[in-house]
Formats: structure tokens, C-alpha cells, sequence
């Protein structure tokens, strides 16, 4: 860390000729010097501009182009076994180790590509720098448009804030610096701090940001796009405080971190609506369109979406990397498993399956009073099912002039094989994708990091575990279902049941969106979801179907020390005061 936390930025060529001055008027080693940088306010918001650099993408930008579903319960990755060398299947073999991290692979650009997920130690201490650097000096850079000045420091803090929580939800309590390091500075004195002082800091920077009349709650013009809200500081601060008052963060149970969670998201959820957010109506276009950008624009839920990057930007590569063989596209990507199947609700919104009853999921427990059917699964389920994933005999569309239905079964267009091209386990990503998109160069969709509807069931979990299952718990589980149009929960049920129905909630509702992999591990039950996956594998009869469930792949990533990811073996050498992470 030392190397890359002393280290200085270059503003040469890019941050130059972006100010309008002659790209070849720069000093002779090609470098500005900081007080140069800050006493030009343009070069002063070119600085935060670059820290943006440090953001992942998300999304599909993971080796081979693949997602994070991919590495939780949600979905089985065709690349295994297939390809043991890709991220996922050496996930899956329990390779991570304290050297190395498969999540770290770039995604085929090559090793300095910014265009790819990997390396999230490192880009987020080289963030946290940046904005130290950034608060340490904008102070003295004088701001024709005063306001502009306050809206850049509340952006940084907001940065400062987003940076801290993907490392800490990764990796636990860090250091928390808030001053830029000196050249002077011993880094071999440096501590760690606990997880809920990272979230206290976080929270600090979140609500400044928030309290800053200048800083605005959307987005209004292209250009802009990408950049950080007030409303992304209402999201970081309910991520980050649900986080450190859940079991892994939470050993001693305290309630009052469930309280200030709760009421973190409660007043966002009041401000953000204040400020005209809403659920978008109709749950499976939201998410293979992007959003307007206007003052008052149709899409109203989104908070932050990562913004395109080069050609390969998400919507095209979900097209290419998790696709229907007949249908387009290099291979099959990630599948929904059995296991988010089975989550979703009977259209009645009673639970379809409550369990299994055996090890290996082969049998499943079947909810007598929901009317669901072994024979028929995917008859009268939750409609974020349908728009979510593309089972066996669905109806895709007209192809070429002619209806298309899904051929995923034994021997089928479609059908399970050994092949990347093809399901491991009988299902098919359909979310993202609008079915009417036949290129991959046509889809508009951009990866949506923070939503509104996380933010309802952030409260829903920490106010029932802070209050039990009261009215406004309720409130927030039934508008998200209500959007739907999925019956609200019944009335009379414990906290205990409250909890496991929010939790299923979170799994559907949320589904590829990266949250299901840092959710097991915080409630810590990583150890009962993450062993296998399974699927179903269909045999056709004439014009009837039977099927049998199977399990799609194995998995050595479920024991206690994959809670928490171990911190890079040459970072810890730098740091004689750490400790390693549990087990690792």
C-alpha cells in the first residue's frame, strides 16, 4: 500500500487539453505539481473527475466477462468445468487465498485495463487517497461559481464514503484516514479499525454530502452522467449501516446499530421521496433501459448506474456473454440456479418451497397451501420470475417471423450440455434483456449499482430487527411487492418469519444485481446456500415435459473463512500491526 498511497498523480496531456490550453504547454517532465492543479479550478475538478477511475464497473465486466451472480447461490457459471482457468471455476475449486483472488482476474482486456472489475483493494485505497488529497487542497482553489465549489467537496466526501464501503464489506475494518499522507508518514504504525467505525465514518461523510444545499439529488444532463448525487450519499450510508449492524459486523447483537441503520434508511427513504424518487412501474423493461436524464425524468428509481465504457458496454456484452445459444451471442454465462427459482413466490404470494429436506436440494419441501406443482413449476409464480429468468418451453418471442419457445431441454436447441454455449442446469438469464433485441449492438441497458428499491428493503430488514415486524415493516416489503402486483405479506407474523420473508424478498427482488454474495455472508449462512447449485433437467415426451432435479456443479467456497475475503499477502507484509482475516 505504500507504494501506491505515496504515489502522486500525473496531469500532463488529458487534463490540459480539457482545460482548453495547448496540450504541449506543460512542464518538462510532463507532470503539474498539486498547488498548480489547485490553484486552477478547472484542473481542480479534473482532479475528482480522475478518481472516478478507480470505480469497478460491475455488472459483466468479471473474467470472462461473466457476473458476480455467478459466484453466490443465484446462478451456476457455464464456464465450469468447462474452463477451470476463468474466475468462477476457480471459485468454485476454493482457490482464493491470501496471494491471490479469482475476483481479481481482468475480463480479457488486458492487465491495466480500466474497463474491468479486479484488483478492489487497490482501487479503493487509491480513491480514498485521491479524495484526501482532493479535501486536503480544494480549500484555497477560488471558484468563479462558489456553488460549484461546494457541490465538488460534497461529491468527494460522497466518493470518500462509496470507496471505504466496498473495501470494508469485503475485506472488514480498515484504517480510517481522513488526511492526505505525507512522505513522512509511517505506514508501519497504521491500524486497523473496527467495522462500525468505518461505518461511523462513512455515515459522517454521507450526511455532510447530504446537508450540502449545492450538491444535487439527480443527475440532469449527458455530459454528466456517471457523476455521484446526493441521492448515491442516501444509498451508501443505508448499504453501509444495514452492513455493520448484520451478524458478521454485529457479534454482540447490539440493537442500537440496528436502530441507527433503520432510521438511516428511513430518512432517506422520506428525503429521496421528498426529492421525487419512485419505484418504476414496470420491473422487467427498468432493467434493459437506462435513464433519462432530466429534471423530472420517467425513470425515477434509479440512483447510480455505471455509465458506458468503450464498446463493450453492458448492455451489448449481456447479449454476447449470457445468452440463448439459437439466439446470439459467445456463450451462456451465467444461469439462475434452482435455488433462485425456488425463492419466488406462487403468484398468490404464499411461498412456492420452504426448504429442502436433504443436503444435496433433490428434495425439496413443498408449501401445501401454495399451489405449486413439481409437474408445472413455473405456472403462476411472481412476475419478477418470468422477468428474470427463461425456463424450459417459455414463450421468448417471434424469431424471424416465427414464435420461439425456449428448447432447454435433453436434446434441445437449447438444451443442458457440456458446452460454454449452453445451461448447465435448464435455465437462462433473461434479466437485463429486452427479448424484441436481436443485436447486440441495439440494447440500451446500463448496470444500475444503487436503486430505490434496495433502500425500501434495507429498512425493512434493520426496523424489524430493530422494532419487529411492525406496520411500517410491512410498509416497505408490500410497496416493493405492490409494484408487482404481488399480494402484501400476511398480516401476524413473528420477527423470526419477518425476517425470512424479507430475506427471500431481497433474493428476488435483487437478483444479479451483486447483492446476494455480500448478504449471505453477512447474516452468515454462507455455510447452508453456497455449497451447490442445482437445476432441472426436462426430457421431452411427445408434447408433454418431465423433469428431474440435478445438481449443476459443486462448490469449496463455503466454509467460515470465505466470510470475509483475506487481505493481499503484500499488503499485510507492509503492516506489522494487522492480523490477517479469520482462517485465512
Amino acid at each position: 500500500m505504500k507504494t501506491f498511497i505515496r504515489s502522486i498523480l500525473a496531469f500532463a496531456v488529458l487534463i490540459l487539453s480539457g482545460c482548453g490550453k495547448d496540450p504541449l504547454d506543460i512542464m518538462p517532465d510532463g507532470r503539474l505539481t498539486l498547488e498548480e492543479v489547485f490553484n486552477d479550478e478547472m484542473m481542480a475538478g479534473e482532479y475528482l473527475n480522475s478518481v472516478y477511475d478507480n470505480l469497478n464497473h460491475y455488472g459483466t465486466a468479471y473474467d470472462y466477462w461473466t457476473m458476480l451472480a455467478g459466484y453466490s447461490d443465484e446462478a451456476h457459471d457455464n464456464d465450469f468445468p468447462q474452463d477451470m482457468g476463468r474466475a468462477p471455476s476457480r471459485w468454485y475449486n476454493g482457490e482464493l487465498r491470501p496471494n491471490w483472488n479469482p475476483m481479481d482476474i481482468y475480463a480479457s482486456v488486458g492487465a491495466n485495463s480500466t474497463e474491468a472489475n479486479g484488483h478492489y483493494y487497490r482501487k479503493s485505497w487509491a480513491g480514498i487517497r485521491q479524495t484526501n488529497i482532493f479535501l486536503a487542497n480544494i480549500g484555497k482553489t477560488v471558484f468563479a461559481n462558489p456553488q460549484m465549489k461546494s457541490r465538488l467537496i460534497a461529491e468527494a466526501k460522497t466518493l470518500r464514503a462509496f470507496f471505504y464501503l466496498e473495501l470494508i464489506k469485503m475485506y472488514g475494518g480498515m484504517p480510517v484516514v481522513d488526511q492526505a499522507f505525507t512522505d513522512t508518514y509511517k505506514f508501519e504504525e497504521l491500524r486497523r479499525q473496527s467495522f462500525w467505525e468505518c461505518v461511523d465514518f462513512i455515515s459522517k461523510n454521507c450526511e455532510e454530502a447530504i446537508a450540502e444545499p449545492y450538491f444535487p439529488y439527480r443527475i440532469t444532463a449527458e455530459p454528466e452522467r456517471g457523476r455521484f448525487t446526493k441521492a448515491v450519499a442516501h444509498s451508501v450510508r443505508s448499504q453501509a449501516t444495514l452492513f455493520g449492524a448484520s451478524p458478521l459486523w454485529n457479534t454482540g447483537g447490539d440493537q442500537t446499530r440496528w436502530q441507527t441503520a433503520a432510521e438511516a434508511s428511513r430518512l432517506s427513504l422520506e428525503q429521496l421521496s421528498d426529492a421525487g424518487f419512485a419505484l418504476h412501474p414496470d420491473y422487467e423493461a427498468y432493467f434493459y433501459s437506462r435513464s433519462d436524464l432530466n429534471a423530472n425524468p420517467s425513470d425515477k428509481e434509479t440512483i447510480y448506474e455505471i455509465k458506458p465504457y468503450r464498446s463493450y458496454e453492458f448492455s451489448h456484452l449481456m447479449f454476447r456473454m449470457h445468452a440463448i445459444p439459437t439466439l446470439g451471442g459467445d456463450k451462456a454465462g451465467c444461469s439462475p440456479s434452482q435455488e433462485l427459482v425456488d425463492a419466488y413466490d406462487m403468484k398468490n404470494g404464499e411461498p412456492a418451497i420452504l426448504g429442502y429436506a436433504d443436503e444435496d436440494h433433490m428434495r425439496p419441501i413443498i408449501n401445501a397451501a401454495s399451489g405449486y406443482s413439481e409437474a408445472n413449476p413455473y405456472v403462476n409464480r411472481d412476475p419478477r420470475f418470468y422477468a428474470t429468468v427463461w425456463y424450459n418451453n417459455a414463450y421468448y418471442g417471434e424469431v424471424n417471423g416465427k414464435p420461439y419457445y425456449i428448447q432447454s431441454y435433453l436434446g434441445g436447441a437449447d438444451g443442458i450440455s457440456n458446452l460454454m454455449q449452453r445451461t448447465r442446469n435448464g435455465y437462462y438469464l433473461r434479466k437485463f434483456r429486452n427479448p424484441k433485441q436481436l443485436d447486440p449492438n441495439s440494447g440500451t441497458a446500463l448496470f444500475k449499482k444503487y436503486r430505490l428499491g434496495e433502500i425500501y428493503l434495507n429498512y425493512a430488514e434493520a426496523a424489524n430487527e430493530a422494532f419487529g415486524p411492525t406496520q411500517e415493516v410491512y410498509n416497505a416489503v408490500n410497496t416493493v411487492r405492490a409494484r408487482v402486483e404481488m399480494p402484501g405479506l400476511k398480516p401476524g407474523l413473528s420477527k423470526d418469519e419477518m425476517r425470512e420473508r424479507i430475506r427471500r424478498e431481497r433474493q428476488v427482488e435483487l437478483a444479479f444485481e451483486e447483492h446476494r454474495i455480500w448478504d449471505v455472508r453477512r447474516w452468515k449462512i454462507l455455510d447452508k446456500t453456497d455449497k451447490l447449485t442445482t437445476g432441472i433437467e426436462w426430457t421431452k415426451n411427445g408434447n408433454s415435459f418431465s423433469g428431474k432435479r440435478m445438481i449443476a456443479g459443486r462448490r469449496k467456497s463455503w466454509t467460515d473463512n470465505h466470510l470475509i475475503i483475506p487481505i493481499p499477502l503484500s499488503e499485510l507484509i507492509l503492516m506489522p500491526l494487522w492480523e490477517q482475516n479469520p482462517g485465512w
